[in-house]
């Protein structure tokens, strides 16, 4: 014989209680993702990513195709005349590259030179530096990170003068040490601040099975935490190359006109005052200074975008 069992009124409290559950927490979310959703596939959505898109890389193709136009061509008509008469050949690179007034593969090592030591050295010593903020308990850790992550609001402009008088006491300046240096000491405090962020994202308890098992800071920096580190070293890899191989400001300061030391960026520069009417060399020489952080990012931009978003969501 079945007995009944009478039907129990929750409280209106309980009631709060229960529609916040799990399912009702998904179905919030499930909402939230479809409205994104929606609102990013949209058609007015796809026609702005897409008028962007053209706007923004019309410049590159015209620089690209006037490159390997004719010298009177690049005179007599715009790039857009290639539609109706196409005709291109490598004069202007070879010019650009070998000639004897630009010589542009001589600075283009430079710039190698310049840029790999300038990305390696700060990413060891933020990688150093983050692991003894992240894991270390260490008296006045946390003012010296606020004041290590305060560095960033310093302007380059104000540290160049006391830089390059230091160089030249030391007997530095003009050589690739000064920009190496100066390049490392920039991108530190930014350095450090990404790379400790993602070191606290990684479990505790990970570390502390580590250390149960005998292991000491050194093998669980280079066994734990490098396989874990390698998107946040690469998208900081990726922006110090970027920045580094573009700057101007740093190299046309401690490097100089000097054709031994100054990267690519310097002589383009000189290129673009003192031959202003050659379109033909100023155009391949733009485009080669400009290829390889193209290639660079478009060949690890995954990296990059899942480094910069690395501990910017918790659970």
């Amino acid at each position: 014989m079945s007995v009944p069992i009478p039907a129990v009124k929750l409280s209106e409290q309980d009631e709060k209680k229960a529609s916040k559950g799990p399912a009702s927490k998904m179905s919030r979310i499930d909402r939230r993702a479809a409205a994104g959703k929606k609102a990013l596939t949209s058609p007015w959505a796809t026609v702005t990513a897409i008028v962007i898109a053209v706007l923004w890389t019309t410049p590159t193709l015209g620089l690209l195709i006037t490159s390997f136009r004719p010298e009177q061509d690049i005179r007599s008509s715009g790039w857009w005349t290639t539609i109706t008469r196409p005709w291109f050949n490598f004069d202007n690179y070879e010019s650009a590259l070998f000639g004897s007034s630009t010589q542009l593969s001589t600075f283009f090592v430079n710039s190698i030179v310049i840029t790999l030591p300038a990305v390696v050295i700060p990413i060891t010593l933020a990688l150093l530096a983050s692991y003894a903020f992240a894991w270390i308990e260490f008296r006045g850790k946390n003012i010296l990170f606020i004041a290590v992550f305060a560095l960033q609001v310093v302007p380059i402009q104000v540290t160049l003068i006391p830089l390059l008088s230091q160089y030249v006491d030391w007997g530095l300046n003009g050589t690739f040490w000064a920009v190496w240096l100066s390049h490392s000491i920039f991108a530190l405090p930014l350095a450090i601040f990404l790379l400790h962020n993602f070191m606290k994202e990684i479990p505790r308890s990970l570390i502390e099975a580590a250390r149960m098992d005998g292991a000491g800071h050194v093998k669980i920096f280079f066994q734990v935490l490098m396989p874990l580190l390698v998107p946040a070293i690469a998208s900081f890899g990726i922006f110090q190359f970027l920045w580094v191989w573009n700057d101007l400001l740093v190299s046309l300061t401690f490097a100089g006109g000097g054709r031994d030391v100054a990267p690519l960026t310097v002589r383009v520069a000189e290129m673009a005052g003192s031959r202003g009417g050659d379109w033909h060399i100023l155009s391949a020489g733009a485009f080669i200074s400009m290829i390889v952080p193209m290639i660079v990012f478009l060949a690890l931009q995954r990296y990059f975008v899942r480094g910069l978003l690395a501990g910017s969501v918790k659970g």
